[in-house]
């Protein structure tokens, strides 16, 4: 079974345009493709020719540490609603009040952990405010 005819045939790249570039060009050519949505240099040059426009996405590698710290606080937060959620559990199927009160202890030892654990989000957040967010 053959493939479909594309609805717009104006659209399509049917006419080949073959040029040679320097090395620098080529070099910059590569190093827009990297940077943008880009597949391929070829795809570069057609947006262009024809003016089109390149989304090009930078990284800011100041933001690794913090964001890295944000990630170990969210693992760690997940870590203690497990073991929230067990002490819970075993709360529920205790039998005597001694127990009970021993599991009610620890849940709010964990509970006081999560604070902490939110108060360094906080602070993380809050210096990140600072220095991309303008003051209004």
């Amino acid at each position: 079974m053959s493939r479909k005819k594309a609805a717009n045939q104006q659209e399509l790249f049917t006419c080949p345009v073959r040029t040679r570039v320097t090395q620098k060009t080529f070099d910059n050519l590569e190093k827009i493709k990297k940077e943008s949505d880009c597949q391929s240099v070829g795809e570069v040059a057609r947006k262009i020719l024809s003016k089109e426009k390149i989304n090009c996405f930078y990284r800011d590698i100041s933001l690794n540490a913090p964001m890295e710290e944000m990630a170990l606080i969210r693992k760690e937060l997940k870590a203690i609603g497990i073991n929230i959620n067990q002490q819970t559990h075993r709360f529920h199927i205790s039998d005597t009040e001694q127990q009970r009160a021993f599991y009610v202890l620890k849940t709010a030892d964990l509970y006081k952990k999560v604070g902490d654990k939110v108060e360094e989000l906080l602070a993380i957040i809050s210096k990140l405010a600072e220095k991309w967010l303008p003051r209004s």
